[in-house]
């Protein structure tokens, strides 16, 4: 007798080049085509240059999907088999999902590992993904984790984070430190849309705010992109200026909109942001990211496991 073929898992992440010989087509890529001007070039290959070359994002990925495999074989043996894909780099998802195909994979869960759902970012994926099912015929069926944000255990680990994050500070000045969330800016238009992100993130915010009875704490934008057209804000420049106009000393960053360390995180924060608030008198630090952590693995278990079998 022939056993049904597994479940496809595949994971999904932005994608990041990996030399700095190829941050332009990557940028190319993410521009959708279009060519950024010789000064954009040399301001994203800057930052890269400024991390070292390149970020982690493919290894991290690489390894969630081995842990997430391990689990997933543990829990319900056989039954699930994990790929990983890229938006804008290789491996490329359109790639992975005819390989999936070619597994025997018929019915994919997509899930981004990114926590809150927009049109744009988690939509962006999804389009991806579909954009391989209309090359294949419509054989392979998907099922997209839309957003994982209401998770308690989602919740959960990044409040084990914050308490983390504050012993980063002198105990003397720890009932001092401003909690500032901070996640992925996206245009403005989304607002024309009814897009759910601005909202999934207040609410995301409150939620852990909640669990750890902060009560210093607000949240902003983040690593807005250069279009031309307007983003949302405040930004994390400005708003930390306002914090610093405030009399506020101490900031715990809690970047809670990405879970990896990538140019975001890396240079965003780690330089960008930490300059700013020297610069302002104050101390930024921020929380250790999911990466491929153990409670992180545990969550993308949870998560596919709880999906519907048909």
């Amino acid at each position: 007798m022939s056993h049904p073929s597994p479940v496809g898992v595949l994971l999904m992440a932005y994608g990041t080049p990996n030399t700095i010989d190829e941050v332009e087509q990557y940028y190319i890529n993410v521009r959708g085509g279009r060519m950024p001007t010789p000064e954009q070039v040399a301001n994203l290959t800057s930052r890269y240059q400024a991390v070292g070359g390149h970020t982690p994002l493919t290894e991290l990925t690489r390894q969630v999907t081995a842990k997430l495999q391990v689990q997933l074989d543990t829990a319900a043996p056989g039954s699930y088999r994990v790929y990983f894909g890229m938006k804008y780099w290789t491996p490329f998802i359109p790639d992975v999902v005819k390989q999936m195909h070619a597994d025997g994979i018929r019915t994919i869960i997509g899930l981004a590992l990114a926590p809150h759902y927009s049109k744009i970012s988690i939509g962006g994926y999804k389009k991806q993904v579909e954009r391989a099912q209309e090359d294949l015929a419509s054989e392979i069926s998907l099922r997209m984790v839309e957003s994982f944000q209401a998770q308690p255990k989602f919740r959960q680990m990044i409040a084990e984070r914050i308490t983390e994050g504050l012993q980063k500070f002198p105990e003397a000045v720890r009932n001092q430190v401003s909690v500032l969330f901070s996640a992925h800016s996206l245009p403005e238009r989304v607002l024309a849309w009814g897009d759910p992100y601005p909202q999934e993130l207040n609410t995301s915010a409150e939620g852990i705010a909640a669990m750890l009875e902060l009560h210093d704490w607000r949240f902003t934008y983040q690593s807005q992109g250069e279009t031309g057209d307007p983003w949302l804000g405040p930004d994390v420049l400005d708003t930390l200026e306002v914090m610093a106009a405030e009399g506020k000393k101490y900031i715990l960053q809690v970047p809670f909109g990405f879970v990896s360390d990538h140019l975001e995180i890396l240079y965003d924060i780690d330089i960008e942001c930490k300059h700013k608030a020297q610069s302002l008198g104050m101390q930024l630090e921020r929380i250790r990211l999911p990466n491929a952590d153990t409670e992180f693995i545990d969550l993308l278990a949870t998560i596919v496991l709880e999906q519907p079998a048909e």
